[in-house]
């Protein structure tokens, strides 16, 4: 909204309106007021949530702390999401594809996780919104995100470009191909010569194999959305852990965002240059600020809880974000402690229905799982468990960085 205004009255040669051509000064306000958002209407949606009653049903699972968390209120998930899409609708360049693509992304995985939150709470059914449509939803969204990659035009890329292509009036001249010829790359960490071709993966479909890769891309959208979403939804369990780890790959994102939508950046890093991705940059400004914010009632104790409105948003936004900046492939590293939690419930059940069937009895490899009850039931202090977690994200965000240039 203020972007388009600030652009008029810049055309005008309006004192000052050409401050919102910058990316980081547009982030940075992005970042500020969904700071604001979320710790001035945070309280608000708390004390209306409690009037509500709409309060964390505990069960008996053994955990030090478990029945002090008992009412408190939960679905503050709508916090985060009112405070990335006010900043991001006032700052951003609402007609980027990329920006319309993650407030789908946004809203569309705030609106199943809020369906289950919903249901869990008002309808005092525990299952919640059944998982089949949960998975329904988020193949959906993996369907419309492939399947724009692939018919819009706007979304290109131009591969290590050269020094004679770095001025801004021979970019703007570029004539990017349609659809059917644009390629469908991806990057790969730790490799010199780092860009992928999907198509490598089926060069036995000979003239089919481009239409065969896209296949693949949606096929593996699919799977990273609902992979990173269930992961962060499994990560919310303790205080104020899901929230801090978000905020850190949201700063990772953003870095990856930034580099590849700056051409001069591109050709020092010998990256693929996305065109218009940077717009981007203020999206994740928005997204650090609502989850930082979102900490400052989620911290431990904490007053209250995003439920599967947050948890399925945050991590639907991280795969889309890494989708879109081609670094999909580095999710196992960023969101490690998405994968750690997820994998370390997937080897639970797989050993205890194993054990079962083959001795009677089943057995576990962790004491509780996700990985960070198996830290409770050892007596780990909660607010402990959740800063080494914090330490763990941060140091598999560095490394990710890093890999711009380790290959």
């Amino acid at each position: 909204m203020f972007y388009y205004l600030f652009e008029y009255l810049d055309k005008i040669d309006f004192a000052g309106a050409g401050l919102f051509h910058y990316l980081s000064f547009r982030a940075a306000l992005a970042a500020v007021t969904s700071l604001i958002v979320s710790m001035v209407f945070g309280k608000r949606i708390i004390l209306f949530l409690k009037r509500k009653q709409v309060g964390e049903v505990v069960r008996d699972l053994g955990l030090e702390g478990q029945y002090e968390k008992k009412g408190t209120p939960t679905m503050g998930g709508l916090i985060i999401i009112a405070a990335i899409l006010i900043p991001v609708l006032l700052f951003a360049e609402i007609g980027n594809v990329y920006i319309i693509l993650m407030i789908i992304t946004t809203v569309w995985l705030g609106t199943i996780g809020f369906i289950d939150d919903y249901i869990k709470t008002f309808k005092k059914n525990k299952a919640g919104l059944s998982g089949k449509y949960k998975i329904f939803g988020q193949v959906t969204l993996g369907l419309i995100i492939g399947l724009t990659f692939y018919f819009s035009d706007d979304i290109q890329i131009k591969e290590n470009p050269e020094a004679s292509v770095l001025t801004e009036k021979i970019v703007a001249q570029y004539n990017y191909p349609t659809n059917g010829d644009k390629p469908l790359k991806t990057t790969i960490p730790f490799v010199k010569d780092n860009e992928f071709n999907y198509e490598s993966l089926v060069g036995f479909m000979g003239k089919h194999k481009k239409d065969a890769a896209w296949v693949v891309f949606v096929i593996l959208v699919i799977i990273i959305i609902t992979a990173v979403s269930n992961g962060a939804n499994m990560t919310d369990g303790l205080d104020g852990l899901a929230t801090g780890t978000s905020s850190i790959i949201g700063a990772t994102l953003a870095i990856f965002a930034y580099v590849s939508g700056n051409i001069l950046f591109a050709d020092y890093l010998n990256i693929m240059y996305i065109p218009h991705i940077g717009e981007l940059v203020v999206f994740a400004g928005a997204f650090m600020g609502a989850t930082i914010g979102f900490l400052w009632f989620n911290s431990y104790p904490a007053q209250v809880f995003m439920g599967d409105t947050g948890s399925l948003t945050l991590g639907g936004i991280i795969a889309v974000f890494a989708i879109i900046v081609r670094k999909e492939l580095l999710i196992p590293l960023l969101a490690g402690v998405f994968l750690m939690e997820n994998i370390s419930v997937m080897i639970q059940v797989a050993w205890f229905k194993y054990t079962r069937k083959k001795t009677g009895e089943g057995r576990r490899v962790f004491l509780m799982a996700p990985l960070h009850h198996h830290y409770q039931k050892k007596g780990i202090p909660e607010p402990k468990i959740v800063s080494r977690f914090w330490i763990v994200g941060i140091l598999l965000a560095i490394l990710t960085i890093i890999t711009l240039k380790i290959r």
